[in-house]
């Protein structure tokens, strides 16, 4: 995410209704520009923006759970990782496109050796997001107040993403490909 090119694109996508839960709304296209220069300049954190059919369509978030908002909502362990996720607001939404975005955004995470565990902490209001990120392994653990929000602290370990994403695909196979 470059937050020179990209400010514009990612501030009408923040300020959307859709994205009510990141209580973004009433912000300012040079509020995105510093947040998103805060987060290019830190060692901390880091944002991309995802394409689909190479047009831009979700922004993901990654930081380091010592830091930033999740730091004093529980103790980070060895190989955890923070992740945020926004999909793109549209008029033509695309059954399972969401899903699919979180399967690639967590298949990126874990990726990296040394993640073992992917932290996310939606609004305790956005009960769509929680059923989501279930279906990928995520386990939530407790509510918990930050200075804007209240969250739910969610957890997916590794080998729990793993068998969701082998259960899911397990689940979607014609019955006469599994010798029904």
């Amino acid at each position: 995410m470059d937050p020179f090119t990209d400010a514009e694109l990612i501030h009408s996508w923040l300020t959307h209704p859709k994205a009510a839960h990141w209580q973004m709304g009433g912000v300012k296209l040079y509020d995105v520009e510093r947040e998103y220069m805060a987060v290019a300049a830190s060692d901390h954190s880091h944002a991309y923006v995802g394409l689909h059919e190479g047009e831009p369509a979700f922004l993901m978030e990654r930081h380091d759970p010592r830091h930033g908002e999740l730091a004093d909502l529980y103790e980070p362990e060895p190989g955890d990782v923070g992740m945020r996720l926004l999909t793109a607001p549209t008029d033509r939404p695309v059954h399972g496109f969401t899903h699919a975005v979180l399967t690639t955004v967590m298949e990126y995470l874990f990726a990296d050796p040394a993640t073992q565990r992917v932290v996310t902490a939606p609004d305790v209001r956005a009960t769509a997001a929680h059923a989501l990120v279930e279906t990928v392994g995520f386990v939530p653990e407790r509510e918990a107040d930050t200075p804007e929000r209240r969250v739910l602290l969610s957890f997916c370990a590794r080998e729990r993403f793993e068998a969701a994403v082998i259960h899911r695909a397990v689940a979607a196979r014609p019955a006469a490909a599994l010798g029904a």
